[in-house]
């Protein structure tokens, strides 16, 4: 299960939003109107009103499951207020919202800051600890883990322009750095789909101290984007791979050269050895010659072997 806080939302632009979904379904709600986002909206924003130097009292997050797990309505909503409580989220107004426009089951929950006694609620690294929240909650029920982000688990319409450009700046970085061997590599590769890279150098030499990345008008440092995207990182991850790369090309190398020896010493075995005939004994081309006469013909048929016969028989009678 993954957490996603989405932050600078009013209640009018996040009530709608989440009620107005096609397939959207109102799981729960408290203190407030849920069967129309015009008039939640008024209910939300009159408790707010009790804390008017609270300038972001609209809390807006969405919890979604794993492509294919589907749990029940009941249990959906019961993590939903186990996630509130978690975050301290508590004696306050809420709704949750359940919906099914996509791949995987999601949640959205909306919650007033201000509770219900005028105060109002802490939401210091809110969104890491909804990331936290929903990982003791993943382990407790025993739903599947997501690892990393996931931008088919990221509602991009949800979030603000800029956040909505982080997250596509992750996608890209993860899905073109197992191709790179060098930032020039992944620098060539990102500008194809419209993100720079930008350098920033120590003093007045060129030894690279940090690395940024711009998207139309928003521009993130790596490790904003995610730690292992930092410029240490990156290079660390593009050191092992060139050097793996390296090992492999190698490898190919010596493949090539052992087969082609292989090659070659196969077409020398079968090739016929003209020192073959030199190496025959004495004894032998002696019988050669018997066999064969001096110049190749059979013996039986050269004039010596006649003239030898024709004396023979003479000699008989």
């Amino acid at each position: 299960m993954v957490s996603n806080v989405f932050p600078g939302h009013s209640f009018y632009h996040a009530g709608r939003y989440v009620a107005k979904k096609p397939g959207a379904e109102l799981l729960d709600y408290l203190g407030v109107r849920g069967y129309d986002y015009k008039l939640m909206a008024e209910d939300f924003i009159a408790q707010s009103d009790l804390r008017p130097t609270k300038k972001q009292a609209c809390f807006h997050a969405a919890l979604s499951f794993y492509p294919g797990e589907k749990p029940s309505d009941e249990l959906m909503n019961q993590i939903a207020k186990e996630y509130l409580e978690e975050l301290g989220i508590v004696n306050t107004q809420y709704v949750i919202i359940k919906h099914t426009d996509k791949a995987h089951l999601h949640l959205h929950i909306l919650a007033n800051m201000i509770d219900n006694e005028g105060k109002p609620i802490k939401d210091g690294w809110i969104g890491l600890r909804g990331k936290k929240a929903a990982q003791q909650l993943t382990r407790k029920y025993r739903l599947i883990p997501a690892e990393g982000k996931h931008l088919d688990l990221t509602h991009l319409e949800a979030l603000s322009q800029s956040e909505a450009n982080r997250y596509r700046i992750y996608q890209a970085i993860a899905d073109n750095l197992p191709h790179c061997h060098s930032l020039p590599d992944l620098e060539k590769r990102l500008i194809a789909q419209g993100i720079h890279t930008q350098y920033k150098y120590k003093g007045q030499t060129q030894e690279l101290q940090g690395i940024s990345f711009k998207i139309g008008k928003d521009r993130f440092k790596g490790s904003q984007i995610d730690r292992k995207f930092s410029l240490g990182n990156l290079q660390k991850t593009l050191a092992i791979q060139k050097q793996i790369q390296g090992t492999k090309s190698k490898l190919s190398l010596e493949g090539r050269k052992k087969a082609l020896l292989i090659r070659t010493n196969s077409i020398q075995t079968a090739s016929p050895n003209p020192q073959i005939h030199q190496e025959i004994p004495p004894m032998s081309m002696d019988l050669s010659k018997q066999i064969h006469g001096e110049e190749g013909v059979p013996y039986e048929l050269t004039d010596g072997y006649r003239k030898k016969k024709k004396k023979k028989k003479s000699l008989g009678q």
